[in-house]
C-alpha cells in the first residue's frame, strides 16, 4: 500500500497507506484535512468481520497459508481474503501467476461494469499489466489495448527501492507489487507519468528486504517483516546465493515446501527462536549439505539477551558468508517468541550487524 500512495501523492493527490499499515482507517477518514483517497491495506482477521466496503479498486496479491491457528484451514483464511473484492466499483485486480487469485475475482460480486485486470511478471496480455523486456507495461487503461501498452516505468526506476546504490536489482516480489499497485492506481485515473515518478520515488518499508550494509563482496539484508514461509521465499528467490537467518513463531505453516524450492540457493544457515527445530528437520530432509547452526532462543523481552543472541547470529554468518554472498534475515514466521514485534527483530538485526562490521548506527549501505 505504501506503493500505491506514492504513486498517488506523485499525482498530486492528498493520500495515505492506511489499515493494516499503521494509521487507523477511521483515524484517516475524520482527519481534520480530508484525503483524496485511501490506500487502504485490510488483513485477513480485518476482512473476516467486513461486510459493507465497496472499494473503487482491490486486490489479493497472493494466497498463500498464513494464520491457519486462527482461521481454522486453508479455506476459511481464503475466502476471508477473497471479501476485499466483494463490491469492487472499478478493477479487480488478481495475479496471473497465482490463479486462485483469479477464481477469487471470477466468484465475486461486484459492482456492475467492474473489470477484471491481471497483473505478471511476463508479456502482459490484454487487460493486464505486466514487463516488457525491462519495462513495467499497461494493456488494461489504455484505449488500443489490443496493438498498443503504455509505459509506467522500468525495472531501473525500482532498483534503488530497497535502500541500495541501485546496482542490485529489484527482487521479483517489488516489482510483482509495483505491477499491483500500478494497476489500482491506473483504475483511478492515474497517469503513467505519475505512476513512474511513485515508482522512482518509493522506498520500502523498514525491515521488507532492506540493505542493512554491503561489505566486502557480501551484502546484509533485513526481511524481519516476512513473517510467514511465502513472504520468506520471496525474498530467498531474489538471490543466488543465500546465508539464511530463520526461525521463530511458526504460527501453524509448513516450512517445508519453502526450504525444498530454496535449498540449492543456501550456503549456511542459522536458526533462531522456539520454533527453529522445525525448520532443522525440513533443512536435514531437503539440503543435507548445507551447514546449520542453532543459536537458540531468548527470553521474550529480555532486551539484553535478544542483542547477545543476535549478536551469535551475525557472528556466525559471517563465518559462513564468502564475497558474492548475501546473508538474509528473512524468518519465515512470526517474532512474538521473543520480540515485541518483526520490526524490533529486524533492529535488533541490523544493530548486530553494524556492531560487528564496526559500521556506526547510520552507516553501512
Amino acid at each position: 500500500m505504501q506503493l500505491l500512495a506514492s504513486i498517488l501523492q506523485a499525482a498530486g493527490l492528498r493520500a495515505a497507506a492506511v489499515g493494516n499499515v499503521g494509521t487507523p482507517v477511521l483515524d484517516a477518514v475524520q482527519h481534520p484535512e480530508p484525503y483524496d483517497v485511501l490506500a487502504v491495506e485490510l488483513s485477513s482477521f480485518q476482512l473476516h468481520f467486513t461486510h459493507t466496503m465497496s472499494p473503487l479498486a482491490s486486490t489479493v496479491l497472493n494466497l498463500a497459508p498464513d494464520h491457519l491457528d486462527w482461521h481454522g484451514g486453508l479455506e476459511a483464511y481464503a475466502a476471508d481474503k477473497a471479501r476485499v473484492y466483494e463490491r469492487t466499483q472499478v478493477a479487480c485486480v488478481y495475479n496471473v501467476e497465482d490463479p486462485r487469485t483469479e477464481t477469487m475475482v471470477e466468484q465475486a460480486e461486484v459492482v456492475e461494469g467492474c473489470r477484471a485486470v491481471g497483473f505478471t511478471l511476463g508479456i502482459p496480455g490484454l487487460s493486464m499489466v505486466g514487463v516488457v523486456e525491462d519495462v513495467l507495461a499497461d494493456r488494461a487503461f489504455v484505449e488500443e489495448r489490443a496493438t498498443s501498452a503504455a509505459e509506467l516505468g522500468t525495472l531501473a526506476d525500482l532498483a534503488k527501492a530497497s535502500g541500495g546504490d541501485g546496482s542490485t536489482p529489484a527482487p521479483p516480489h517489488l516489482v510483482a507489487n509495483a505491477l499491483a499497485a500500478a494497476a489500482l492506481a491506473r483504475a483511478a485515473g492515474i497517469a503513467p507519468v505519475a505512476v513512474r515518478e511513485g515508482l522512482r520515488s518509493f522506498r520500502t518499508d523498514a525491515h521488507r528486504t532492506a540493505i542493512v550494509a554491503e561489505v566486502d563482496g557480501i551484502t546484509w539484508i533485513d526481511d524481519s517483516k516476512a513473517t510467514n514461509p511465502h513472504a520468506a521465499q520471496a525474498a530467498l528467490a531474489a538471490h543466488e546465493r543465500i546465508v539464511w537467518v530463520a526461525g521463530g513463531q511458526l504460527k501453524g505453516a509448513d516450512v517445508e515446501e519453502l526450504v525444498r524450492l530454496v535449498a540449492g540457493r543456501l550456503s549456511g544457515v542459522v536458526l533462531l527462536g522456539s520454533d527453529r527445530d522445525l525448520v532443522a528437520q525440513a533443512l536435514v530432509r531437503h539440503a543435507p549439505d548445507v551447514p546449520v547452526h542453532d543459536a537458540g532462543v531468548a527470553d521474550h523481552g529480555d532486551m539484553d539477551g535478544l542483542h547477545a543472541l543476535m549478536d551469535r547470529v551475525v557472528a556466525r554468518c559471517a563465518e559462513l558468508a564468502s564475497p558474492g554472498d548475501v546473508v538474509l534475515l528473512s524468518p519465515a514466521a512470526a517474532s512474538l517468541d521473543m520480540f515485541p514485534s518483526y520490526g524490533s527483530r529486524g533492529d535488533v538485526f541490523a544493530a548486530a550487524v553494524r556492531r560487528h562490521l564496526g559500521l556506526g548506527e547510520q552507516e553501512g549501505v
